[in-house]
C-alpha cells in the first residue's frame, strides 16, 4: 500500500533545518512572516537598520516558546552593499546556506493627498494639476530615487548577493527548494496612483523584477525560485496600525478602494504568513515566477479607473 505521509501538513509545510532571512523583519508584514517561518521550524534572521527593534522582536518571540525554530536579529541596511555583504558573510559562515530569502523592506514615499480629492483647487485643470505635482515638496527627484533604492534596487542586490548561498541550499535539499519571496503590493497592479505615484510604480517594478529574476535563473540553470506576494491592507507600522486591525469601512478608505473590499477587514498575520509558508516550503517547489495576491478580493472588484 502506498503511503500518503508526503501529503501531511507537517511534511508539506515544515521548515525544520531551514535558514531564512527576512529584511524589514522587525515589524509589520515582515515580522508576521518571520514568526510563521520560525514557528514551523526555521532559523529566521530578521534584518533591519533599527537594531533595538529587531532585538526586542526576537527576544519577545523566543521567550514565548511553542516554536521549533527561532528569530535571530541581524543588522541590515538594504541600501548598503557593505551591510548586505556582512549579512552574507555572517549567515554563510554560520550555516553555509540560505534556504529562504524574503525581501520585505519597503517604504511608502512621496504622497499627494489632493489627487484623491475632487474638490481640491489643484485639480481645477491640467495646468493647476501639473503645477501642483511638479512643485509638491514631497515629490522631489531625490525622494523618488530614495524610494526606488529601498523598494526595488534592494531586491536585486540582496538576491544577487545571497544567490550562492541559496543555490547551496538547493544542492542540499533538492532542485528549486531554495526560495526568494519579494513582498510587493496590490498597489503595483492597480492603475490608480492612490496618491503616491512613486510607491505604486516601484511596486509594479518589483513585480516585474520578480519575474525577470525567476526567468533568468531558470534559463541559466540556477535552481532558485523567485516569487512575490502582493498584499492588500495589513496592519503595520507603515499604515500606523502595528499589531492592530482595520474594520470594513477603514479598510476601504485606507486602501484607496472604490468598491468596498469584499473581505470586510484588513488581513491577518496567519494569512500573510501562510501564503509565504506555501511559497517557501515543499508545497511550493513547483511554483516559480508568480505574483500571489493576498488582498481580500480588493483587485477582484476595484476597477482601475473611476
Amino acid at each position: 500500500m502506498t503511503s500518503n505521509e508526503h501529503l501531511r501538513a507537517d511534511s508539506l509545510f515544515g521548515l525544520n533545518d531551514k535558514v531564512a532571512l527576512v529584511s524589514g523583519g522587525g515589524t509589520g508584514i515582515g515580522l508576521m512572516i518571520a514568526k510563521g517561518l520560525a514557528v514551523n521550524g526555521a532559523i529566521a534572521y530578521i534584518g533591519s537598520r533599527r537594531r533595538e527593534v529587531i532585538e526586542r522582536a526576537a527576544t519577545e518571540f523566543n521567550a514565548q516558546g511553542g516554536a521549533s525554530g527561532k528569530l535571530v536579529p541581524v543588522e541590515l541596511d538594504v541600501t548598503s552593499k557593505e551591510s548586505i555583504q556582512k549579512a552574507v558573510e555572517l549567515i554563510g559562515s554560520t550555516h553555509g546556506k540560505l534556504d529562504i530569502l524574503v525581501n520585505n523592506a519597503g517604504q511608502v514615499g512621496p504622497t499627494a493627498s489632493f489627487l484623491g480629492d475632487p474638490s481640491s483647487p489643484h485639480r481645477l485643470n491640467a495646468e493647476t494639476l501639473g503645477t501642483a505635482l511638479f512643485n509638491n515638496e514631497s515629490f522631489e527627484v531625490q525622494d523618488w530615487s530614495d524610494l526606488f533604492r529601498i523598494n526595488l534596487t534592494s531586491i536585486y542586490f540582496i538576491t544577487i548577493a545571497f544567490l550562492g548561498l541559496l543555490e547551496k541550499a538547493s544542492q542540499v535539499s533538492g532542485p528549486f527548494t531554495a526560495s526568494v519571496v519579494n513582498i510587493t503590493s496590490i498597489s503595483g497592479s492597480t492603475k490608480l496612483a492612490q496618491n503616491h505615484f512613486a510607491y505604486n510604480t516601484s511596486k509594479a517594478a518589483a513585480d516585474r523584477m520578480t519575474q525577470i529574476l525567476a526567468t533568468e535563473f531558470a534559463l541559466k540553470d540556477v535552481k532558485v525560485r523567485v516569487n512575490a506576494i502582493a498584499p492588500g491592507l495589513f496592519p503595520s507600522a507603515m499604515v500606523d496600525r502595528e499589531g492592530g486591525e482595520f474594520g470594513a469601512e477603514e479598510t476601504t478608505k485606507r486602501s484607496g478602494a472604490i468598491v468596498p473590499v469584499p473581505g470586510g477587514r484588513s488581513g491577518k498575520a496567519e494569512e500573510i504568513a501562510g501564503s509565504a509558508l506555501y511559497l517557501v516550503s515543499k508545497a511550493g517547489v513547483y511554483t516559480n515566477g508568480q505574483i500571489l495576491v493576498v488582498d481580500g478580493s480588493w483587485l477582484a472588484v476595484n476597477p482601475s479607473t473611476r
